[in-house]
């Protein structure tokens, strides 16, 4: 018998938490006897929050000190570097506008009326209140293990940043043991966010079944609202990029698209934007652009440039907001969407991180963390459709850095044939995988 893979017990945990919620709603004798029955199911709901929270700090600390210490500080590669990390910011500017613009249009959760907590309702005014001078003051911790303790991102953010540049200054054994390090403290947090999501199916589950006996099955209406204007969004923001390409590739933006299908495809099935990236690799090059750019932008781009993610983490956020009647201002939502952008730079690579990075800054703006979970029921459907943009996104970025830097050949010239021909029969690009993904 075929194993049951996690997005596929994720989806057999909504279904069956909105079968389950319906019964209950249904049976119980009136709206107090339901909202009894819903606090049971939050105490699991709870608990898988708080492994949640639990990872957010080390995880994030770990991610961006092993990608900032890595950096080279070649000229060469800092004017590379610095043209693309420029398209990076205004392709992620490009994209929130969009899922600020069309959540606020369509207001998929402002129907929900979610009951907010009791820790929260009491807080969450004070989200009209948020000025530039309280953040900017706010970025910078204090102390490092009170960042940490609080899971204040933002303030984890900046002592990640100094400390990876830092421990990329220390010369020999001992620089090269805290690299080391740190990229092992990686691989053990990306173990156990791996670990904590195998309790997903179950949290979302109690999660679901809670909310539908609480409120009613009209609330799984709201969701196919969300997941409908999420993907609008999403063709919103592939039109903007098609345009954008455009006007620096001109007709090969077209022929790019062709050579892209087949790893835009995997991604989308995946969910999984390292599966796509060997093939993504090989076409790249066939349509001419040279290894060394691929090698190094579109490494750079799958931690800083997630354009699908951006969407989703202003629709997700604000869909929160909007569930559990917290009014936020657009300069506060402007805010919070730019704290994102930043905040989950070198998240890539994390399982779910596009959720890890929302649940890191719901308490921020005094948004119930409780509501992660409306969204992570139907995550995976989401999930394909921003892993597909980003491949997109990253797609688009790379060839036109290669343009700007003359080293963009005509597809199936000499660059595209011996890449084909290393590749041999079929192999796996190991060799240029792995050092692009040292890159």
């Amino acid at each position: 018998m075929k194993r049951l893979k996690l997005s596929h017990w994720i989806m057999l945990g909504m279904v069956l938490g909105v079968i389950v919620g319906y019964l209950c709603n249904q049976y119980s004798r009136d709206d107090a006897t339901a909202k009894a029955i819903a606090s049971n199911f939050n105490v699991v709901t709870g608990i898988f929050l708080r492994l949640i929270k639990m990872i957010i700090a080390p995880l994030v600390f770990a991610t961006l000190v092993s990608g900032v210490s890595s950096m080279d500080g070649a000229k060469t590669i800092g004017r590379i570097g610095g043209k693309t990390i420029s398209w990076f910011v205004i392709a992620s500017l490009i994209s929130l506008a969009i899922g600020l613009v069309f959540v606020n249009l369509a207001e998929p959760g402002a129907h929900l009326h979610m009951p907010l907590p009791p820790a929260d309702a009491t807080t969450n005014l004070q989200t009209s209140a948020l000025n530039f001078k309280e953040f900017l003051t706010h970025m910078f911790p204090s102390s490092v293990i009170e960042a940490m303790a609080g899971n204040q991102i933002m303030q984890i953010l900046v002592f990640s940043l100094f400390f990876g540049m830092a421990l990329g200054k220390v010369p020999g054994a001992p620089g090269e043991f805290l690299k080391q390090a740190v990229d092992g403290l990686m691989d053990v947090m990306l173990r156990a966010t791996n670990a904590v999501m195998l309790f997903a199916p179950v949290g979302i589950f109690t999660a679901i079944a809670a909310a539908v006996t609480a409120q009613g099955p009209g609330i799984v209406i709201t969701y196919g609202k969300l997941i409908g204007w999420f993907y609008v969004a999403l063709f919103a923001l592939w039109a903007a990029l098609y345009v954008a390409g455009r006007l620096v590739l001109g007709r090969r933006m077209n022929e790019l698209l062709k050579y892209i299908r087949e790893p835009m495809m995997i991604a989308f099935s995946t969910a999984s934007s390292e599966a796509a990236y060997p093939k993504l690799t090989e076409v790249l090059q066939q349509f001419g652009v040279r290894k060394r750019l691929v090698g190094f932008v579109l490494p750079l781009g799958y931690s800083f440039n997630l354009d699908g993610s951006m969407v989703y983490q202003a629709f997700a956020a604000i869909f929160i907001a909007q569930a559990f009647g917290v009014h936020m201002p657009i300069g506060t939502q402007i805010t919070m969407l730019l704290i994102l952008m930043v905040s989950s730079k070198g998240m890539a690579a994390v399982p779910r991180g596009s959720l890890v990075v929302v649940a890191a800054i719901l308490p921020m703006f005094h948004l119930p963390e409780a509501g992660l979970l409306l969204v992570m029921g139907i995550d995976q459907v989401l999930d394909m459709g921003r892993t597909a943009t980003n491949v997109v996104g990253n797609s688009i970025a790379t060839a036109v850095v290669a343009k700007w830097e003359g080293e963009l050949a005509p597809a199936g010239t000499k660059e595209g044939e011996e890449f084909a021909l290393a590749l041999g029969d079929g192999a796996e690009p190991d060799s240029d995988y792995s050092s692009a993904r040292s890159a």
